[in-house]
């Protein structure tokens, strides 16, 4: 840092202790960690010695010219300043008094593109409780699994099946929504980033919102009123609509010549202020779904929340979904060999679906994928909805299944429609689990398929994380181990032929097969997200 440096202290907190990046700079000021620090070694015995100016920006250029990227913090209003003489010393200082900084840093620890209900609803008192938690040394995991914990006891108080649980539900429910964004705040307020947190911050969401779907499922059950199979439907629909999201965004963040009229009439209405908040809660944003369901929790009925979150995510899928399609249609892009990969590593495939793509790589080359895995999908969901538990003709359309999974992944995804493939095969799969666990007809059969679903679906998200955080897709003994999504389809067909005349021993296989694929998953998990190797970073835009 340099001595004349004039400025905010803030200015500084964002140049030299922010954890996600090797190298970041402000004027006046450089830091760098270790993934940086060969990078800065060059640049003092180089050009970082010589020329005009301050010496961090001379060592900062010198570093990015080793090409190490040095982060530049977008600084606003804020001050950061070297000055050259006195009075260019006394208008940076007049220009640092008359900025409220504090205002500033709290105004910044809010996320910029947040939903309605969370920016005018919890936003403008959050940012201060993630001050006072500052204040008082509180880290932002400790907050996440404070917001865990109250969600998990709001499903415990909807399991009792009482009105008072329930109203007592849908406060917890807002409480720990507002502790969940308290912690990012607080992130983002402190600089407090760490790989546990980003792991904590990626998975707890979808742990307490399936948790809570749970709980509603048991209240439900006390009542006699069997909801197991609405609440499945309920988490299948959300996670298969994340996907479509995350596989879209994957495919297409640095795509060349990425344009399309669609596109450009999106930034038309951005211009419309009301109209990108309309298309914000359309779409059912966690925000608004959370208020939702505890609203509906504390004043109706478990069945009643249900439909409500299945028909207003259905709708919002279908709406991001078309308009990206759209899109899609309409715009010349060229898919890079990066987004290919994340989207083949996105679909999980495992050992069967390898061999069927090592056989026909450079003989797919006149199938459409896409179009290959919607037929399979149509197959095997259908299949699974049509034929009657046990029948021994769904293995073979699973087999089939396997077969189309290989080869919509025999060539590199690279077509316009491509980034449907990953949303298709976990709808193929979560259907499929579904169907089997609802003909079974046996106690337990849909809170066991909940379970296994549960398991899967966790390790999709944690796929996307790592994905979105630079450093790729699990390893594929992971992938392999687990089966893939076609491996564990033609197991629960195969499952479901042999217990055809045991049907009350399908749950049990059901629950055996989902703490398999829990403990494999959650052990790699952990392992990962505590390791060196794990991003810091933190989700900065709101989930839908």
């Amino acid at each position: 840092m340099d001595t004349a440096f004039v400025g905010h202290v803030h200015a500084l907190r964002l140049a030299l202790t922010d954890p996600r990046f090797d190298a970041c700079a402000v004027t006046g000021a450089l830091s760098v960690q270790a993934g940086a620090r060969e990078a800065l070694d060059k640049a003092v015995a180089t050009e970082g010695t010589h020329g005009s100016g301050p010496y961090a920006d001379r060592l900062a250029a010198a570093v990015e010219a080793t090409g190490t990227p040095v982060q530049r913090p977008e600084l606003g209003s804020l001050v950061a300043a070297v000055p050259a003489d006195a009075d260019e010393r006394a208008a940076a200082s007049a220009a640092v008094a008359a900025v409220d900084e504090e205002a500033v840093r709290l105004r910044s620890a809010v996320k910029s593109r947040d939903g309605f209900f969370t920016t005018f609803c919890i936003s403008p008192y959050s940012r201060y409780i993630a001050r006072w938690c500052a204040r008082r040394g509180l880290t932002p995991n400790q907050v996440t699994t404070a917001s865990l914990i109250t969600a998990l006891i709001a499903a415990g108080c909807a399991a009792t099946g009482e009105r008072w649980g329930y109203v007592a539900a849908g406060v917890l429910l807002i409480v720990s929504f507002v502790l969940d964004c308290t912690d990012g705040q607080l992130a983002r307020y402190s600089l407090q980033y760490s790989t546990m947190g980003a792991w904590l911050d990626a998975t707890f969401d979808r742990a307490k919102e399936y948790s809570f779907y749970a709980g509603l499922a048991l209240g439900a059950a006390r009542n006699g009123d069997d909801v197991w199979g609405l609440a499945l439907g309920a988490m299948i629909l959300m996670t298969c609509r994340h996907v479509v999201d995350f596989s879209f965004n994957e495919a297409n963040h640095d795509a060349t010549a990425n344009t399309s009229p669609t596109a450009a009439l999106s930034d038309r209405l951005d211009s419309v202020g009301w109209t990108v908040w309309v298309r914000r809660m359309i779409i059912l944003p966690i925000g608004e779904r959370w208020a939702m369901i505890a609203v509906l929790t504390a004043l109706t009925t478990p069945r009643i929340v249900f439909y409500a979150l299945i028909a207003g995510c259905a709708f919002g899928a279908l709406y991001t979904t078309a308009g990206r399609v759209l899109r899609s249609l309409t715009r010349k892009a060229r898919r890079t060999d990066r987004a290919a990969q994340a989207l083949a590593d996105l679909t999980d495939s495992g050992p069967l679906a390898e061999l069927q793509a090592r056989l026909l790589r450079g003989r797919s080359g006149s199938f459409g994928s896409v179009y290959v895995a919607a037929l399979g999908t149509v197959l095997m969901a259908g299949a699974a909805l049509y034929l009657p538990f046990g029948d021994p003709r769904l293995v073979a359309v699973a087999v089939l299944y396997a077969v189309t999974a290989g080869l919509a992944v025999a060539a590199p995804l690279k077509g316009a429609l491509d980034w449907l493939i990953p949303p298709l095969f976990r709808a193929a799969e979560y259907v499929t689990v579904l169907a089997l666990a609802a003909k079974a007809d046996v106690p337990g059969a849909l809170p066991a398929a909940f379970g296994l679903i549960a398991a899967v679906a966790y390790h999709h998200y944690d796929t996307v994380y790592r994905i979105r955080g630079g450093t790729g897709a699990p390893p594929h003994w992971l992938v392999r181990t687990i089966g893939g999504h076609e491996g564990r389809v033609l197991l629960t067909t195969v499952l479901a032929a042999v217990l055809v005349d045991r049907a009350s021993d399908f749950p049990v296989a059901l629950t055996a097969l989902a703490v398999f694929v829990a403990l494999v998953v959650l052990v790699e998990s952990i392992r990962f997200w505590v390791s060196s190797g794990a991003p810091a970073v933190h989700d900065e835009g709101e989930p839908a």
